[in-house]
């Protein structure tokens, strides 16, 4: 396995590259945002736009993990491929991703064991420029601190073969799932807040199998952890659900963006 760190590829694009900006920015958003959790999540889903867009949306699932900062050693980051074809699941061999708030360590010894699973393989390219990923990881920095990270970029990959890596990695209270998403694409307002809407609804009921590409950009990470959820008897709480028309920009065309809990 290569060591080297993973210099950021989103920065400036999806969040300020300067290190005192976007600490500023993410504070910010998570300061808008009260929500809290009764009990320490298992997983999160979130969108994965610049936060002038999405960030709004994801903060306050990222609010609710505060008070389990000290807690929380391991997050294991799902979210779909936008640049390369994956047949199955990638990893990376790198030792850190690096954000200009500094590096986060990759856990080497879980890519390592899932890395001789059938269905999975370090890919470094998928990683390269992958913004479903990167766009977290300021958030996760900013509310946890120190935590190593398992970074995995799903592909074309049935809900069963995500769900078997969540059964081998959430195996304590210690680790979480940080599954990125977005919503409808490139509909005007009215028709996305009723799509989203209908997906919302699937998504709460762990409905897995009605969620299609269309639904969800995340679609494939998505429905593995709903499908590993739904085994484990967890219930999906909605936290917030809108779109780009919402949050910034024209109403003609937006992204619906939503936050949710499991636990």
């Amino acid at each position: 396995m290569n060591t080297y760190t993973r210099e950021p590829a989103v920065a400036g694009a999806f969040y300020p590259a300067d290190m005192d900006t976007l600490k500023s920015e993410v504070n910010h958003l998570l300061a808008e945002t009260k929500t809290t959790s009764a009990t320490m999540p298992k997983a999160i889903i979130v969108p994965h736009a610049g936060y002038i867009y999405s960030g709004p949306v994801a903060a306050p699932a990222y609010h609710t993990l505060i008070e389990y900062k000290d807690q929380i050693k391991r997050v294991v980051l799902l979210g779909p491929s936008h640049r390369v074809a994956v047949n199955g699941l990638a990893l990376s061999s790198a030792t850190y991703f690096a954000t200009p708030l500094g590096n986060i360590p990759i856990d080497q010894q879980a890519v390592s064991m899932l890395a001789n699973q059938r269905g999975i393989e370090v890919i470094e390219q998928a990683h390269l420029y992958e913004h479903s990923l990167e766009v977290h990881l300021p958030f996760l920095q900013t509310v946890l601190g120190d935590f190593q990270l398992v970074p995995i970029v799903v592909g074309e990959a049935p809900p069963e073969l995500v769900a078997t890596v969540l059964e081998e990695l959430l195996t304590d209270d210690s680790t979480i799932c940080v599954t990125s998403t977005d919503l409808s694409h490139f509909h005007d307002y009215t028709t996305a807040q009723k799509l989203d809407t209908a997906t919302s609804k699937s998504i709460v009921e762990l409905d897995y199998k009605k969620i299609g590409y269309e639904d969800a950009c995340g679609r494939n990470p998505l429905n593995g952890l709903l499908y590993w959820a739904k085994m484990h008897h967890y219930k999906v709480t909605q936290l917030d659900v809108r779109n780009s028309g919402d949050t910034s920009g024209s109403k003609d065309r937006v992204v619906g963006y939503g936050s949710y809990l499991v636990n």
